[in-house]
């Protein structure tokens, strides 16, 4: 057992525990079993207004609920701790001078970080550092709209080299810098000491833990699910944004995944697929540690379809309806699978209200292939250890995943899975299923055929996958080994005393930025 008195901030950016998902569910189980370490989370969130999706254990001792869009005033969202009169004195005290001589130095550095991402390395947390020391005594808000702020900005970002053959409009300049405001503000609340940070994405979730790495020495573990860089060039990609609104959010994106994998002690990826990224973001291979998820064997466990199910060849899938998991393929798929199997039906649970527009769009294909018989989207299921038993077998269509929780649910309910060849897929599945290329409905639909129309294969692989889950995917021996981790990682530092490599990277680095951080 762990050092009871061992405490973690956990970060989250939009999943636990205010929504469902892979994500979540890996994070409550972490809390819950991990039950001789304290948690502190903090939750990047998309508004102020959330309701939690799960209750929490007893050992997450607090929630800081960190909302990058709808809040007017940051000091009541990211510093509700802070009594007004000190809010309105750091707002006297960030004056134009005060911002031109402590503000923007470590402001630029960061903005050249953006330009050039590739460059970046541990010691350019320094800055971010920095900004975080002058917002607990200074306005944020006031510190973003000073006139040197924006000029800031337009002289290095907007002249960045690869704008120079289609400059960004006023518009762009202005949405790119609000943009800014809102992911760096994990930067304006108070950050507590702990033994360790835990962040689960790579995104803005961690800046919290390159702070809290500059503050207080704190070691840092990173996890990948889906790769986080990857799935933001993915988000950006499918928009109809101007070019140089795609170039900044593609860069900042690329510019946080660095720091975070630089600044990490140990980066745990759920699958080894993730370590080409990682690596190649310049992450040293002898701090990558893949930790597979696990789930419950006896929670998921094989049973016969329920009575409420058609007999009929059926196939069942777990998934949110939103772009990343590609639904409109797995729609097409149920179409070609069709022609060999006429009487198929897909089952799809998942939320509905994810992404509204994308769940239109399916409706609409589903009307136009006339599958309005053979595809279902059921909406969310309230017992998810059951949803698999109403199939046949499982599908899944992900166009990016980490080591998804629905295909070793699956597996281990003894239902066989034809799945896309992303993330971790193929190494959860091994030789106990079928893996076809990403966005390929013709090669799905044939997988799906080709094992409905086989029940003596169907039946081997089915054994096969329960066997494999129970040999390799067991929720013991995941967190048996996230306790070993968080044991071998937390080697706690005096209050406010970096390690000696941190001190001397901070001292230089604050020296060269010539900062006053406590005017």
């Amino acid at each position: 057992m762990s050092d009871p008195s061992l405490s973690v901030l956990l970060e989250t950016e939009g999943t636990y525990p205010f929504a469902d998902g892979g994500v979540s569910t890996w994070c409550h189980t972490l809390c819950q079993l991990l039950d001789d370490v304290d948690f502190t989370l903090f939750a990047v969130t998309g508004t102020p207004t959330n309701t939690a999706k799960y209750d929490l254990p007893p050992n997450v001792r607090s929630v800081r609920t960190l909302p990058l869009w709808g809040s007017t005033e940051p000091s009541v969202d990211f510093r509700p701790e802070v009594p007004f009169s000190k809010v309105y004195i750091s707002r006297l005290h960030t004056t134009p001078a005060v911002v031109k001589r402590d503000f923007l130095p470590p402001f630029e550095q960061v903005l050249h970080h953006i330009v050039d991402p590739e460059n970046v390395t541990q010691a350019d947390g320094a800055p971010l550092h920095a900004l975080y020391r002058f917002f607990q005594t200074h306005d944020y808000k006031h510190a973003f709209r000073a006139r040197a702020t924006w000029d800031a900005f337009s002289r290095i970002v907007l002249a960045a080299p690869a704008l120079h053959d289609d400059p960004p409009s006023l518009a762009d300049a202005a949405t790119t810098l609000r943009w800014l405001y809102h992911f760096l503000l994990p930067l304006n609340t108070e950050i507590p000491n702990t033994d360790l940070t835990h962040t689960t994405a790579t995104g803005t979730c961690g800046l919290p833990s390159i702070v809290a790495h500059w503050a207080h020495g704190t070691p840092m573990i990173a996890t990948d699910h889906g790769v986080y860089l990857r799935e933001r060039y993915l988000a950006v990609s499918d928009t109809d944004l101007p070019f140089a609104q795609k170039w900044f959010l593609a860069h900042l994106s690329h510019y946080i995944t660095r720091l975070c994998y630089h600044t990490a002690t140990l980066v745990a990826p759920v699958c080894r697929h993730n370590r080409r990224w990682e690596e190649r973001l310049g992450t040293a291979p002898a701090k990558i540690r893949t930790i597979y998820n696990g789930i419950s064997t006896d929670d998921f466990a094989p049973a016969p379809k329920p009575a409420h199910v058609p007999d009929r060849p059926t196939v069942v899938a777990a998934a949110h309806i939103f772009p990343l998991k590609d639904i409109e393929t797995m729609i097409q798929s149920c179409a070609v699978a069709r022609e060999q199997i006429p009487d198929v039906q897909y089952r799809v649970y998942g939320s509905l209200d994810v992404n509204a527009d994308y769940t239109a769009r399916c409706r609409t294909l589903i009307h136009e292939l006339d599958l309005d018989d053979h595809f279902i989207l059921g909406g969310f299921h309230d017992t998810p250890t059951e949803l698999y038993h109403e199939g046949n077998i499982s599908v899944l269509s992900s166009i990016s995943e980490g080591f998804p929780y629905a295909v070793i649910e699956a597996m281990a309910c003894e239902r066989p899975v034809v799945a896309t060849d992303v993330g971790g897929v193929r190494e959860a599945i091994g030789e106990c299923g079928l893996v076809v290329p990403p966005g390929d409905a013709q090669a799905l639909g044939e997988g799906v055929a080709s094992l409905l129309g086989d029940p003596d294969r169907q039946a081997q692989l089915a054994q096969a996958s329960r066997d494999r889950v129970l040999a390799k995917f067991r929720l013991s021996e995941a967190v048996r080994t996230y306790r070993e981790v968080y044991r071998s990682v937390a080697h706690p530092s005096p209050v406010g005393s970096p390690p000696p490599s941190t001190t001397h990277l901070l001292k230089n680095a604050l020296k060269t930025l010539s900062i006053n951080l406590h005017s």
